[in-house]
């Protein structure tokens, strides 16, 4: 069932992607020759974003970072996996010169706030 999850094209990636559109901004999608394959990236200001969902990446103190009763120590280790995984990227990417932020599948539910991030993280210089 879990393999039936898109990782692209997700409900909360959607609207990143028209905020950010509305916005004026223009970028390429999943780009796979820069680590982590980036959501949005936006060459002209070489900034990314990410869009994160709670449960996967381990938002913490968020009320969707559940760990399934069954299995847990594989649950943990995937998570933890996961989470190591988003920092060697962001580490990888912030080493190529790229600025990059993190969106929460959480934070897509509240949009005025969101715009106002997305504002802040790309006129920012």
């Amino acid at each position: 069932m879990m393999a039936s999850i898109g990782q692209q094209g997700t409900k909360p990636e959607m609207i990143v992607r028209r905020l950010c559109h509305s916005l004026g901004y223009r970028y390429r999608l999943h780009v796979k020759t820069l680590p982590g394959s980036p959501d949005l990236v936006f060459p002209r200001c070489k900034k990314i974003i990410f869009v994160h969902g709670c449960f996967w990446h381990r938002h913490e103190n968020c009320s969707r970072t559940t760990t399934p009763k069954t299995r847990a120590a594989f649950w943990e280790k995937k998570f933890a996996d996961n989470v190591r995984r988003d920092e060697q990227q962001i580490s990888q990417l912030g080493a190529l010169g790229w600025q990059v932020l993190i969106v929460w599948e959480c934070e897509t539910k509240e949009q005025i706030s969101l715009k106002e991030k997305l504002i802040r993280f790309l006129a920012g210089k």
